[in-house]
């Protein structure tokens, strides 16, 4: 089996068929977070700090770190906020830019072995990326399209990833170090995009033998109740192999769903994690009704 290891300075992330979910925090982005953005432009980072502790006691295993805000120095940004979480929390980091620059002076800064998100499939952003990722020992996201675009066909995604994984090896980048983003696809606007997610887990998991990796929250763009969507896609996503996704563990319907889907994957051992998720709720709902627990 093949396990994909990240780690903090002090702290190690294992991902791996056999092992549970890693949950990896969405919120420190400032795409789409327009109050974030003027904060981290202006130079607060408040907001980063407290969504780093949230998601963290929430139940996210990793963080991911994206300063992406249009005409500001993102390489400074980057690193300043990397810095600044590590500084609060012992979770280890993916480092998100689709900038060389920026990933380097994020990379600076890290302590550990991060995840880089991330390399697709293009000819100049692999000899870009991978010589990167080769040379600080890290491990990297790839994205399952190329110049071509986003192909419909599982098949073809599957072949672009099988590309960037002989790419990878090729600059000394184990196998283990490749996760796989298979590009998950708003459902409302592709009726078979998590179809098509699954059919291509499984078959990266079987024939590639990597971890694979989602924006979960894609799955749901557009639709009521999203957070339902998304949770369940995640269920259906384990089932089919998914080691990894990143989401947000502060929605109860997303979180629940991916723990008792290790449960039944055979990944929560005792169903350990599960009981503890249960008792803290119950302990919590025991202290708002005065200190007794509620009757289940």
């Amino acid at each position: 089996m093949t396990d994909t290891i990240v780690s903090s300075a002090t702290r190690e992330v294992v991902m791996g068929f056999d092992r549970p979910f890693v949950m990896i925090g969405e919120r420190i982005n400032p795409t789409g977070r327009k109050l974030l953005a003027e904060e981290m432009r202006s130079g607060d980072f408040a907001r980063i700090e407290a969504d780093a502790l949230d998601q963290v006691a929430a139940g996210a295993h990793m963080l991911d770190v994206n300063a992406g805000i249009p005409l500001t120095d993102e390489p400074a940004l980057l690193a300043q906020a990397i810095k600044l979480v590590q500084s609060v929390t012992d979770a280890p980091l993916a480092i998100d830019s689709s900038i060389t620059e920026a990933l380097e002076a994020g990379i600076a800064v890290y302590e550990g072995k991060p995840l880089i998100n991330s390399v697709t499939g293009e000819e100049e952003v692999l000899e870009r990326i991978l010589p990167l990722v080769a040379r600080h020992g890290a491990a990297v996201v790839a994205i399952s399209n190329d110049e071509t675009g986003i192909s419909e066909d599982p098949d073809v995604r599957f072949e672009v990833a099988r590309r960037i994984v002989q790419r990878a090896a090729d600059h000394g980048i184990p196998r283990a170090d490749v996760v796989v983003d298979p590009l998950v696809m708003p459902v409302g606007a592709m009726g078979t995009a998590g179809q098509q997610v699954f059919r291509l887990v499984r078959k990266l998991r079987d024939e590639l033998k990597v971890n694979t990796i989602c924006g979960a929250s894609n799955v749901s763009f557009g639709l009521p109740n999203r957070h339902v969507i998304t949770g369940t896609f995640l269920a259906m996503a384990i089932g089919a192999g998914m080691t990894s996704a990143i989401m947000n563990p502060l929605h109860p319907e997303a979180k629940t769903a991916v723990m008792a889907a290790d449960v039944l994957a055979g990944h929560d051992r005792d169903c350990a994690a599960w009981i503890r998720l249960h008792r803290a709720t119950g302990e919590a709902v025991g202290r708002r009704r005065g200190g007794r627990r509620a009757r289940t």
